[in-house]
């Protein structure tokens, strides 16, 4: 009587961290779902990771982010292999040297200021408050900057001051989370003068050193950090789901630049800043 009485205890527990454990697969795939929709769209993934964190049991480290956001940039490469060819085969020529080494230039921009922001020991804020900001007045810059540059004729060119500009902006969506770094980079080119497609373009394929750099080195610490416990096969999962979620968003981005704004964008920001602003506020 007693063996049947804790065999049933047993199953029930087995059970139980079943359910759990599928839980948890369950909430990596909505946050790999988020991250790789938002990650090169110009509307935060940090704003949504926060609501999502709220939410969901599962609660994603900085690791996590970072290697999953390596995710999204498989799909950058999936995207852009045609490009990656084309680069590859006129590498002599001045123009695709001249690409090449913007993009270089501006992520060592990029590199250069994250290592000043480590050295100062920057952290990222816990306040959720400053992301909410960040996420609605992002919306509105969006808007003023659409409003900008209507009617205006657009280069198909990014110069060099643009390159190093936009290079710059990614620091700024750092210290500033909820920015959004693929927002600001894109926002930043049609500000100083890019045409949608170019400025689209080149702040995706930034991203992609961007992106690989931060995962490498929080891959490094947590490695290095022998008594830091890391379930790399969740994050393996979201990694997995990011890549796919992102590759249909870039491939869609891409399409949808061609024939309208970014309005829709800046409107769905200031609406998802307010509504995390008052969900800190009632709770």
């Amino acid at each position: 009587m007693g063996n049947a009485r804790y065999m049933n205890w047993l199953v029930l527990l087995r059970a139980f961290l079943s359910i759990g454990a599928m839980r948890e697969w369950l909430d990596v795939l909505i946050l790999g779902v988020i991250e790789g929709v938002t990650e090169f769209l110009p509307i935060s993934s940090t704003g949504h990771m926060l609501l999502a964190k709220e939410w969901l049991r599962y609660k994603p480290d900085e690791l996590f982010l970072a290697v999953v956001q390596s995710g999204a940039v498989l799909a950058v490469l999936m995207v852009f292999t045609d490009r990656m060819r084309q680069i590859a085969r006129d590498w002599r020529e001045r123009e695709t040297q001249q690409f090449v080494f913007k993009l270089a230039a501006a992520f060592l921009v990029t590199a250069l200021g994250g290592l000043v922001l480590k050295k100062l020991d920057f952290e990222l804020p816990e306040d959720p408050t400053p992301v909410a900001l960040a996420t609605l007045i992002g919306g509105i810059l969006i808007l003023w900057i659409e409003w900008m540059i209507r009617g205006k004729n657009l280069q198909d060119t990014v110069t060099w001051p643009v390159a190093l500009a936009i290079g710059a902006g990614q620091l700024l969506a750092v210290i500033f989370p909820g920015l959004s770094r693929s927002g600001t980079a894109i926002m930043l080119g049609l500000a100083l003068g890019i045409a949608r497609r170019p400025a689209t373009e080149f702040s995706f394929l930034l991203g992609i050193p961007t992106l690989l750099s931060a995962g490498a080195l929080k891959s490094y610490e947590a490695l290095r950090e022998s008594q830091i416990t890391v379930d790399w096969l969740l994050i393996a999962w979201g990694t997995l789901i990011a890549a796919v979620t992102a590759f249909i968003a870039v491939k869609w981005l891409l399409r949808f630049v061609q024939s309208h704004t970014f309005n829709g964008f800046g409107w769905y920001r200031i609406i998802l800043g307010i509504a995390i602003l008052l969900a800190i506020q009632f709770g």
